[in-house]
């Protein structure tokens, strides 16, 4: 959490259920916080075993907002802050590690209009750099009033949600290189959860919600799928690009 406050309000709650959870404050929105954050880890555990990436943010549908800034702001939470505590914390994973990247249904290629954006979404060998100038593209189309032209669509969420999505599948790419042995990570829908960024109006409680990124933390060594994959709130493999 962001707010040590709400962070430790949340650990006593959890304790009441006689978990024993840690808190430290992280904003993935400032390197310097992230920092802080994997010095802590490998000072006090010396690597982490599992990664889930369930920061992210929303605009409301009646904000205010310019959409050249919701896209700015949404893109840098979402898919950059993601990104660089993923660049922080990875050299920290140990053998056999998991990664789950928190994306959403709106992560799908099909909620991103244009076809040539598609084709280069979709290509199998993108690489970080494309992927990363493509967000950069995007939320410089939406200052210009340009992202329905460019194929982006009208949401700042769905576009930093299909970057999360292709991202895990460039991850898996690289984790398939890494001489230590077994890191998997995926991409996963949680299903429409009662939280506040939905303003509460998700069916799923936040127990159903945590369901598959819990398996998915937890996949047992040396498993062939899921792996780099997207996975519905069911369990199921799902192909992004239906």
């Amino acid at each position: 959490a962001r707010d040590e406050k709400r962070g430790n309000a949340a650990v006593s709650e959890l304790n009441k259920q006689l978990l024993r959870p840690k808190f430290h404050q992280l904003d993935i929105d400032d390197l310097e916080s992230i920092r802080k954050f994997r010095d802590f880890l490998k000072s006090s555990y010396g690597g982490l075993d599992v990664l889930v990436n369930n920061a992210g943010m929303a605009y409301k549908h009646n904000s205010t907002a310019p959409f050249g800034e919701q896209a700015e702001v949404t893109v840098k939470t979402n898919f950059f802050g993601t990104l660089n505590v993923c660049k922080e914390l990875f050299p920290l994973l140990r053998p056999h590690a998991r990664v789950v990247n928190l994306s959403s249904m709106c992560g799908m290629l099909q909620r991103i209009p244009g076809e040539e954006l598609k084709k280069k979404l979709n290509n199998p060998n993108i690489t970080l750099e494309e992927l990363c100038s493509l967000m950069e593209q995007f939320v410089q189309a939406a200052k210009e009033g340009k992202n329905g032209e460019k194929g982006w669509g009208n949401s700042a969420y769905n576009a930093s949600k299909v970057g999360v999505t292709v991202l895990s599948f460039i991850q898996q790419r690289e984790f398939n290189a890494d001489p230590r042995e077994d890191l998997v990570v995926n991409a996963v829908h949680p299903g429409y959860v009662d939280t506040d960024m939905t303003s509460h109006r998700g069916p799923l409680t936040p127990d159903q919600g945590a369901d598959a990124p819990t398996y998915l933390a937890l996949l047992p060594p040396n498993i062939d799928s899921p792996k780099g994959e997207f996975v519905w709130n069911d369990r199921t493999v799902t192909p992004w690009d239906k």
